[in-house]
């Protein structure tokens, strides 16, 4: 385990831009000007053609360390040569002011000397259009401008600007700042404007940790995944992305690179669900202003996902780069915008459920409304029927998948609870017939010589998103059904050390390598739902054990040597734990099947 593969990585961000940093200081990956745009840091993906940002020695053996200022998102690398040391602090600038959160497109990194002399070499090249060219540098009086992107990319210093332009050794004898900024320069002086940056924005975040609602247990884990959760969140739309970056394989030389850069309306209702976990409410109020505008009215389908400012059209195309690791290919853009996917609905409808029933939505326009209800339910009455790619959105077949008819299920239990409130009997009946449709559709994905429920109603092969049957308490917590059920996903997937697999049959693109981390997770609540409360504590601190030197998590985890694997840091896993966690504390409050 000591040699195993982990993303040696930091994030940070602050809602409008996100940048992965790496233990020797040099920012692998940052887009601008939004999420989904082209990098202008990339070289984990593109090797030399992916620019550089970095603050390095100019000795070559050095040892660094990394940690987030406490209960922040402000990163701190620490590099020691062994004769000297110094630091480097990355700030996304975020705080309150105006009536509005000040979270402009810019990077603070702050440098200061912690032992003797060190003598270190700094490197600013950004480059556009996922790698094609160099940005033109122009030397300013205290800055430079970096030339050929849609806006101004510019970085002020006090470093002379001799030792950046020809990326020239000197001694590090005195703090140093660098700002870099896109769009609007920096406004101000610049040493008391970073100092005043980094303290606001670390008291922003200290005052929105306290702010967090976390039990007795694993308080730590918690809140790193809730920060990480947060600022996965594009603050100008409330749009919420399953990971910063795209194409790190899933498995090496698997094909499996996808572009996690966009919301999909599945991982939203989970990560909405952690939010609320938490005590967090303005990151789902301002989903709800995404939610309303997406085309949810059209006669059209609501596809799984959409990019962050809601545009529909993902056309998925490779790049010409090397790819992580040499794992082409790299894409951008995501195909599985043009599948079928009719668990959405389901989703959609236990997201809205708040606007209806959460006293702090009274003054939401939706709230008086029964035209998003109506809308959905009428997509699920048309679609409720088919085959569909299902949660793990297999690209060459189709089948109905317990999944979804669970979702259909759940969701047409929310609108009945709305169609309530709204006093709409209409409403209130159609959701009725589909819950009863939904259901006879899960049941038909019964196998009684497993006593437990398959993937679907043609492939019944064990598959890991059923262990929300238990979860969602379609399967009573008490019952015997939810443990035989348990028992039989144990047999088939469970990988020992926490790790679970999604599924083990062959799919589009062969047998699955890796385990999923969040099915992990959802074992972990599965057991916590059953009173297995020891067995779910076990694993949840195995499954703690794959996160990397800062408490960030991967997409997968290869199970023979606990390395990680896909997108990088991965929301769906961050929520896991969260959801996880609250599940443990709960029961740990509360007598089993209370």
């Amino acid at each position: 385990m000591a040699n195993k593969h982990t993303y040696n990585y930091g994030l940070i961000g602050n809602c409008s831009y996100l940048a992965l940093i790496g233990r020797d200081t040099n920012i692998g990956w940052m887009c601008l000007p939004r999420f989904d745009s082209s990098f202008i840091f990339g070289d984990m993906l593109a090797g030399e053609k992916g620019g550089e940002y970095s603050v390095k020695p100019c000795t070559e053996g050095f040892s660094s360390k990394q940690r987030y200022l406490d209960n922040s998102n402000i990163l701190e690398t620490e590099i020691d040569t062994g004769e000297a040391s110094y630091k480097v602090t990355d700030i996304a600038p975020r705080f309150f002011q105006c009536e509005r959160y000040y979270r402009p497109l810019m990077l603070i990194r702050k440098i200061e000397p912690v032992k003797g002399f060190p003598r270190i070499r700094v490197k600013c090249r950004p480059v556009g259009n996922y790698g094609a060219f160099e940005l033109e540098r122009e030397r300013g009086s205290s800055h430079i401008r970096f030339n050929g992107l849609k806006e101004s990319l510019r970085l002020t210093t006090n470093i002379p600007l001799n030792y950046v332009m020809g990326e020239s050794e000197f001694v590090l004898n005195q703090p140093y700042y660098m700002v870099l900024t896109y769009g609007v320069p920096l406004e101000g002086p610049l040493v008391e404007t970073s100092e005043d940056f980094l303290t606001r924005t670390l008291n922003y975040w200290q005052k929105w940790v306290k702010s967090t609602s976390i039990g007795s247990m694993y308080q730590e884990e918690v809140i790193r995944s809730a920060l990480t959760l947060k600022i996965c969140q594009y603050e100008d739309t409330g749009a919420i992305i399953a990971a910063p970056t795209t194409s790190l394989p899933e498995a090496p030389g698997s094909g499996r690179n996808w572009d996690y850069r966009y919301c999909w309306m599945r991982d939203t209702f989970y990560t909405l669900n952690a939010f609320n976990n938490i005590g967090h409410f303005e990151e789902m109020a301002k989903y709800f202003l995404y939610l309303t505008n997406i085309p949810i009215r059209d006669k059209k389908r609501i596809q799984p996902l959409y990019n962050i400012v809601g545009e529909n059209e993902l056309i998925e195309r490779e790049l010409d780069l090397p790819g992580y690791r040499g794992n082409a290919p790299v894409r951008v853009g995501n195909d599985a915008y043009t599948h079928i996917q009719n668990d959405v609905y389901g989703q959609i409808l236990l997201a809205i459920l708040p606007l209806y029933i959460d006293s702090r939505f009274k003054d939401n326009p939706a709230a008086d409304s029964d035209y998003l209800l109506r809308a959905v339910l009428e997509k699920m009455e048309m679609t409720i029927d088919e085959a569909d790619a299902g949660i793990w959105e297999f690209r060459n077949k189709g089948d109905q998948h317990a999944y979804t008819n669970l979702f259909q299920w759940a969701g047409s239990q929310a609108a009945m609870k709305v169609a309530r409130i709204l006093g709409q009997e209409d409403l209130f009946n159609r959701a009725e017939k589909l819950r009863d449709r939904a259901r006879a559709h899960i049941e038909s994905c019964y196998l009684p010589e497993r006593n437990a429920y398959g993937q679907g109603i043609n492939y019944r092969h064990m598959d890991a998103s059923t262990l929300q049957l238990i979860m969602m308490n379609y399967l009573p917590h008490n019952s015997d059904k939810a443990r035989d059920h348990l028992k039989a996903l144990e047999e088939d997937l469970k990988a020992g050390k926490g790790l679970f697999y999604r599924y083990l049959q062959e799919d589009d693109f062969g047998r699955p390598e890796t385990t999923f981390l969040i099915c992990g997770f959802w074992y972990v609540e599965a057991l916590a739902c059953v009173g297995r409360l020891d067995d779910a504590m076990e694993t949840f601190e195995e499954l703690c054990n794959y996160s990397n030197h800062l408490g960030l998590l991967s997409e997968d985890v290869n199970e023979r040597d606990g390395s990680m694997w896909g997108n990088f840091p991965q929301a769906y896993s961050h929520v896991g734990l969260v959801n996880a966690a609250t599940r443990i504390n709960n029961r740990l409050d509360k007598p089993t099947f209370l």
